[in-house]
């Protein structure tokens, strides 16, 4: 027989449950205030005590109410919160699965790709979702299973608020850790945000990446188009994430098409700045600048990832020499419609003429003694001192240094320009790139 302090608890239970059932809107709102504000931070057995060991009663009426009605809910925020007290209570599993044998991931990731629902309301979807990704790997994987990936992906392409995106990019960043059945699938979703509009979605998804491919060690071949056309922002803050991307890249397998992407920036095809010239001055609502063109914007940010790289590493700037990134740097401060890209491609090309004998030699020759003094006193600021020959002289520059690179490495005799102890493939692989430069020029 129950004592007449339990059957007081368990008259108290139904009392509440009864007022719950018989509310409508407006009482029910703030039963979940009261409710929010008195248990906020309480462990399983304190609920469980709380609701005479019926709290899986009123969890089950509030998921329930959820999945019938979340679309129409305008205290939608406070029954997620409300649901959050349950799910992150410590010694609370029983919640967890209850919440999910009725389809609460579903209903969750639902919520995220209704455009009526506000943005608040949301972040609070993303915070149950991170919560259930806490619990282990089959609770990553059961979110990932329910095409999780795409609808939290999706959400921080759209989403206009910074702190939900932070928000967002810790639970991307959850599913990635200790999911290794769906850790490639995350890693292909962040890669797939990088084109989208958002410049604090590429943020996210950029530094997410890194970790993910730390995580993950092979690289998928579409990263290095995507992280090289991200290099054309405005957004200073996402440049720096691609190019401490770029920097981690470089050591893994998509190393040499990624170096001879970055050279191929520098040079922009006439077709596309015709195309994208010709757009901007039809178009009387830009204002008629080229300063930036998002080619001329990768041309510049090329240079400075280029010099960051060489500098960081003999080797890769050696290897970068077979790339011709030295015509490369030389064409690009020719362009007198960017100066940033000139700037930043004299400051590359000097660590270059400085660091190789070779190179000196034959940029002093193409350049002329006049223009190479003038390169020589001050780098930084030659785009500012030179005329407009002396621009076309750099723009047609025909600096071609790989043969005598591939003379020397070849030969006995100690050279600077080793490609490293027995890289004949390295050897073989740089012959046919600078052939495929070639022919992409022609």
């Amino acid at each position: 027989m129950t004592s007449v302090k339990e059957q007081a608890a368990i008259s108290r239970l139904l009392s509440f449950l009864q007022e719950w059932d018989n509310a409508g809107k407006g009482t029910r709102t703030q039963i979940l205030t009261n409710f929010i504000e008195a248990n906020k931070g309480k462990t399983g057995p304190e609920l469980e005590l709380e609701f005479s060991q019926g709290a899986s009663l009123f969890l089950i009426r509030l998921t329930t109410w959820l999945r019938i009605t979340y679309p129409l809910l305008s205290c939608l925020e406070k029954i997620l919160r409300s649901i959050g007290i349950f799910l992150s209570a410590v010694s609370s599993n029983q919640y967890l699965i209850e919440f999910l044998e009725i389809g609460g991931v579903l209903t969750l990731l639902e919520i995220l790709g209704l455009e009526k629902i506000k943005e608040e309301d949301k972040k609070e979807s993303v915070k149950l979702l991170q919560i259930i990704a806490s619990n282990g790997r089959k609770y990553k994987e059961l979110i990932c299973e329910s095409y999780g990936v795409r609808s939290i992906a999706e959400f921080l392409a759209k989403s206009k608020s910074e702190e939900t995106q932070e928000e967002v990019q810790v639970l991307l960043d959850a599913l990635v850790h200790g999911n290794p059945k769906y850790q490639n699938q995350v890693y292909k979703g962040l890669i797939a945000l990088l084109p989208c509009s958002s410049p604090k979605a590429q943020q996210l998804a950029l530094q997410t990446l890194r970790t993910a491919q730390s995580i993950i060690g092979a690289s998928h071949p579409s990263i290095v188009d995507c992280v090289l056309k991200v290099l054309g922002t405005m957004h200073l803050e996402v440049q720096y994430e691609a190019i401490e991307l770029i920097k981690d890249l470089v050591h893994c397998d998509v190393r040499l098409p990624l170096l001879k992407g970055l050279v191929a920036l520098l040079i922009p095809s006439i077709k596309e700045t015709s195309k994208l010239q010709a757009k901007i001055f039809t178009d009387s609502t830009v204002p008629q600048l080229t300063a930036h063109l998002p080619v001329f914007l990768q041309q510049a940010a090329a240079a400075k990832t280029l010099g960051i790289l060489a500098r960081s590493s003999l080797g890769l700037a050696e290897e970068l020499l077979h790339f011709r990134v030295v015509h490369s740097l030389m064409t690009a401060m020719g362009n007198t419609d960017h100066s940033n890209s000139q700037r930043l491609a004299s400051l590359t090309l000097q660590f270059f003429v400085q660091t190789f004998p070779l190179v000196e030699e034959h940029v002093r020759k193409s350049m002329g003694e006049e223009l190479y003094q003038l390169f020589l006193d001050n780098a930084e600021i030659l785009y500012a001192k030179i005329d407009s020959i002396q621009a076309d002289i750099l723009a047609a520059n025909k600096v071609n240094v790989t043969k005598e690179l591939l003379l020397l490495s070849g030969s006995n005799s100690s050279s600077s320009f080793s490609l490293g102890p027995g890289d004949l493939n390295q050897v073989e692989c740089i012959t046919h790139l600078e052939k495929d430069i070639t022919e992409s020029k022609e």
